[in-house]
């Protein structure tokens, strides 16, 4: 019974406990981090969709730039 407590008492804890904020960054930072790199996942799916159906020219490079 004791145990069965401890382990409804952990994950209880463990429920109100867990967040999507991290210790370096405050979640307006956090939340522009995910915003640009969905971004920029999402032009480089488009260069891959345009380079099957031959869109563009041959390259292994995107013409997107980290800035």
């Amino acid at each position: 019974m004791k145990k069965l407590l401890l382990l409804g008492m952990v994950a209880g804890s463990m429920w109100f406990s867990a967040g999507c904020a991290t210790p370096g960054y405050s979640p307006d930072e956090r939340q522009a981090q995910i915003n640009r790199n969905l971004d920029y996942e999402g032009k480089q799916c488009i260069d891959d969709i345009d380079n099957v159906i031959f869109m563009r020219p041959a390259t292994h490079l995107t013409i997107w730039n980290l800035r």
